[in-house]
């Protein structure tokens, strides 16, 4: 299994090519939440970062976990062409609408809908393994064009916010998200 602690070429062009990712965090208690994640929302911002935009959904573990302990792991697999499963281990930080640096970094971004944090992920390990386990499947289309983002759309900046506050102030384990806090 290479391992390293910086991304190559090789690997930042695999990134890349993908449409979907998945996000790993746990806080030092509860649940270890796992979120499958897509859309042009990922960013390689050198050989040992990336940012990405996190749109609105029916929770928002991923923050309070970061808050609590910054541990995120980024997996990419290969669903088609050569095998591989890319791992990016490390500390990440959220930012908020709210916060000053989140201009600057929104605009790295498409303005898509109900975006709601952007996390910063500084790599302190990367991890390949074969991926031969992962099944072969073709790339059809993202549903997100046709259902997230007018989901979000329609309600406009107030409903989204309404939105936060009935689902995504607290993590299902009652944790504290900062959706709404100054930090």
């Amino acid at each position: 299994m290479p391992t390293g602690k910086k991304l190559n070429g090789t690997l930042t062009a695999f990134i890349e090519r993908q449409a979907l990712f998945f996000v790993a965090t746990a806080d030092k208690t509860g649940r270890v939440n796992l979120s499958p994640k897509g859309m042009d929302t990922l960013r390689i911002k050198g050989n040992n970062r990336v940012t990405w935009l996190n749109l609105s959904g029916s929770g928002n573990e991923t923050a309070a976990h970061v808050q609590a302990t910054g541990r995120m792991t980024l997996m990419f697999c290969a669903f088609e062409g050569y095998a591989l499963i890319l791992r990016l281990y490390g500390q990440a930080k959220v930012f908020h609408p709210r916060d000053p640096e989140w201009t600057d970094m929104v605009a790295d971004f498409p303005d898509i809908a109900g975006s709601r944090q952007i996390f910063d992920l500084t790599i302190d390990l990367v991890q390949t393994s074969c991926g031969t386990g992962v099944p072969l499947m073709d790339f059809q289309k993202s549903r997100a064009e046709d259902e997230l983002v007018p989901f979000y759309q329609e309600m406009g900046p107030d409903g989204v916010k309404d939105y936060w506050r009935r689902k995504n102030v607290t993590t299902i384990d009652g944790t504290p998200t900062g959706i709404f806090d100054d930090h």
